[in-house]
């Protein structure tokens, strides 16, 4: 048999996901399959919006080995518990979403069911006093190790806030050493291969032509492979998630850092707030059907935490997905594959599970369709869940006070996120489907965290005594307020860790 291996694996477009694909495909592939080349047009900025990541980030930086402290210093790193959300389920109401469980299930029953019986008998803490992310976080503090007493366990989930660009940077000069080539220039043309309509070559705005086996698309939302040369197609979700625009600032960071995310719900869409070492990132996502650009930049202006620190940028979008995100021998990341907003910090995410199935099902020569088929099929189901996830968020208001709160409130959703939340208000279980992101206690803290409430709990609860519950919730509530008390405050950890130094 001839050798069909991939001879050479061209990269267009560098920022955050140019340089994820470049660094784990460097390491991975180890030089035996061709030159690595991205070409990166010094014309384009990095959007930016991606600077807070959810817990597999850590795998990641783990299969690039690198060393997490370093990470933190090279990146103005922070570290991440979970999300606050404010003023999303009604004005002046707040709650948690935390990465990990909340306490720990006993006897194969979830925690939260336990707790909703108790909860019918009268009074009861707040269910986010079960979880120490989110009590830790609270507190200003990180509990970023495990810790086990009697046989109970706290699982502990982070995640990370980091400056995109210098992530960026620094997986450049991790690619770079691995052999990886950069080019400083603008793709002006694609020529297609005319048997097959795989794109043959690329030629620069030097006159150079570029050949490759395999083309990864990190062009942004112009998709320049993708879409502009293979016309791949793209699925609107503008009916479910009505934002279409983002306006962007950097401000001076005021007072102790945060190890958490902030989203503001706002009268037009809602304000993101991730604290960095050297500063604060801001933004106002925001549907221009509902508030002018102008006025949506006063708002984030009148709602940052100390001094704007550059121009706000506007940042316009269509949400959805790319009808194929693996299309002839081009595979596209980031948002080249689409766009969700960065609610639930997915961006980083998906470009990573991106990779994650390209080295999985990496194709020859050929790239066989049905590689790419299995690709498309769990690249799809995995926008398709996350996007319902993060319509949750809309539906489940009571909010009034504003044409955008109204119609998101009234609005006909997807059957697969209605199926969800009629399984859960009937039983208080989450229904769930193989591969999902957002697991049990995702969807149970943004559901209860969002006044929706199951009308029963699950009766295999009743088959304990209610002081026996009480009991053993009791003991999982001390346990989570002493070891919150215990962990070090976020700032002294990246004193330690992070090279902080303020």
């Amino acid at each position: 048999m001839s050798d069909q291996r991939i001879r050479s694996i061209a990269i267009v477009g560098g920022g955050t996901a140019g340089w994820m694909a470049a660094a784990i495909l460097a390491r991975r592939l180890g030089g035996k399959f061709g030159p690595i080349r991205v070409i990166e047009s010094p014309e384009i900025g990095t959007v930016g919006v991606g600077e807070a990541t959810i817990p597999p980030i850590r795998l990641f930086n783990s299969a690039l080995g690198l060393d997490e402290n370093e990470f933190l210093r090279r990146t103005q790193g922070t570290l991440k518990l979970g999300i606050e959300f404010r003023d999303w389920a009604r004005r002046g109401h707040a709650y948690f979403h935390p990465f990990g469980v909340h306490g720990i299930d006993r006897e194969s029953l979830a925690l939260h069911q336990s707790w909703l019986r108790l909860r019918a008998l009268g009074a009861v803490p707040s269910f986010e006093e079960y979880s120490l992310n989110t009590v830790a976080a609270r507190l200003g503090r990180i509990a970023a190790t495990r810790s086990s007493e009697e046989g109970y366990t706290v699982a502990v989930a982070y995640a990370f806030h980091f400056d995109a660009g210098l992530y960026a940077a620094y997986l450049r000069e991790y690619a770079e050493a691995r052999g990886v080539v950069r080019l400083e220039r603008k793709v002006v043309e694609v020529t297609l291969k005319g048997e097959n309509g795989f794109i043959e070559s690329l030629r620069l705005d030097d006159g150079a032509r570029i050949e490759a086996d395999l083309f990864i698309d990190c062009s942004g939302f112009r998709g320049l492979l993708i879409e502009q040369a293979l016309k791949t197609g793209y699925e609107d979700w503008t009916e479910w998630l009505p934002c279409d625009r983002a306006v962007a600032v950097p401000c001076e960071s005021a007072g102790a850092l945060t190890p958490y995310t902030r989203s503001t719900a706002r009268g037009a869409g809602w304000q993101w707030r991730i604290p960095l070492q050297h500063r604060i990132g801001n933004g106002y996502v925001y549907s221009s059907r509902f508030i002018s650009d102008d006025e949506a930049t006063a708002t984030l202006l009148g709602n940052l935490d100390g001094p704007a620190r550059a121009e706000p940028r506007i940042l316009r979008f269509t949400t959805g997905r790319r009808r194929k995100v693996w299309n002839k021998n081009c595979i596209a990341l980031g948002l080249a594959s689409g766009f969700l907003e960065p609610l639930e910090s997915t961006s980083i995410h998906l470009i990573q599970k991106g990779l994650t199935h390209l080295l999985n099902l990496f194709p020859d020569r050929a790239c066989a369709p049905h590689l790419a088929a299995e690709f498309n099929r769990v690249a799809i189901h995995e926008y398709d869940r996350i996007r319902d996830f993060i319509i949750l968020h809309y539906k489940a208001t009571t909010r009034d006070d504003s044409p955008l709160w109204r119609a998101s409130r009234d609005m006909p959703i997807p059957e697969s996120l209605a199926y969800k939340m009629e399984q859960f208000v009937n039983s208080g279980r989450v229904a769930r489907t193989g591969g999902d992101l957002f697991v049990t206690p995702n969807w149970v803290a943004v559901l209860m965290g969002q006044d929706v409430w199951p009308r029963h709990h699950d009766p295999l609860v009743d088959q304990v005594p209610a002081a026996e519950v009480r009991s053993y919730l009791s003991h999982v509530h001390a346990t989570i307020q002493r070891e919150a008390m215990a962990a070090p405050l976020h700032e002294e950890y990246l004193a330690r860790h992070g090279g902080m130094n303020r």
